[in-house]
């Protein structure tokens, strides 16, 4: 008897990670598979830390494209891949795994995903950026910006230690020019300050949260962007355009994530405007 294949076998891809209500993920990604007529499937599988080894070798042995990583895998898998990007390396976490013959590949998209929506409106290059947090989000772009080789990074962020050792990988591993500012009340920002960048959770879920910045310090030249995609009219997105920013909401960054994790996984350049359209569907904007 011939032997068949399931063709499923290499066409799906999956999400390692904790429990969430719904995925807008994988309702994106679904999405974007259905327009670009792939019989691919996105899973939302949750694995518990003490799992993650034996979830990896699953996906290996069962013929995985690749997957996402959500926290609290994407430091931890890495010892379990057989290769990094650049970024991925220098960032020290991965979230995204493509498989490419017998090997999987540690991919970071996060940092990535935001220098996409910000080239749309200003080239990083040479431009002066200050960046709140100092965590997995923040890292990320952190990295990114300085391999676009922008001009300075100041970060800005209320814990000493955390935020110093993000400094010293950029100035060290990434060599671009990196200070810190530890907050003390709302953050004023300097003259020259071009990019401001909230890389935190502060309005997740909450459009009333405040971004320790000094609003009154914002001019009408400088970009303003924040990661929180949920919801995305924060209220620091409301406050800058209504002082005449250019602003970037989360939205356009988990955009972008997914489908450059698309383009990895299938070598196709998917419809970011119906990844978009998924995504307002899915969170009812």
């Amino acid at each position: 008897m011939k032997k068949v294949q399931d063709p499923l076998l290499e066409t799906i891809v999956c999400c390692l990670g904790q429990p969430v209500a719904g995925n807008p993920t994988q309702f994106m990604m679904e999405r974007a598979f259905e327009e670009a007529a792939l019989d691919w499937r996105y899973l939302t599988l949750e694995v518990c830390p003490k799992d993650l080894s034996a979830a990896i070798k699953g996906l290996r042995a069962l013929g995985f494209k690749g997957g996402n990583l959500t926290i609290p895998h994407k430091v931890a898998a890495i010892e379990h891949l057989d290769e990094l990007s650049e970024a991925a390396a220098l960032m020290g976490a991965v979230n995204c795994i493509n498989r490419d013959g017998g090997q999987l590949i540690g991919e970071n998209t996060d940092g990535k995903g935001f220098i996409q929506s910000l080239r749309k409106v200003i080239d990083p290059q040479e431009k002066q950026v200050v960046l709140f947090g100092a965590g997995g989000a923040a890292r990320a772009i952190a990295v990114e910006l300085g391999l676009a080789k922008v001009a300075k990074i100041t970060i800005v962020n209320r814990g000493q230690e955390r935020g110093q050792k993000l400094v010293d990988l950029l100035n060290e591993r990434v060599q671009v020019n990196a200070d810190l500012v530890v907050l003390e009340g709302d953050h004023v920002l300097e003259g020259g300050t071009e990019i401001v960048i909230n890389a935190t959770s502060i309005g997740l879920g909450d459009e009333t949260a405040h971004v320790p910045l000094d609003m009154a310090s914002l001019t009408s030249e400088m970009v303003v962007a924040d990661v929180i995609f949920n919801p995305p009219n924060t209220q620091l997105i409301r406050g800058a355009r209504e002082l005449g920013c250019t602003t970037l909401d989360g939205l356009g960054m988990l955009v972008n994530q997914g489908v450059i994790a698309f383009k990895i996984w299938t070598g196709i350049e998917p419809n970011a405007q119906v990844m978009r359209e998924a995504l307002e569907e899915y969170l009812e904007l």
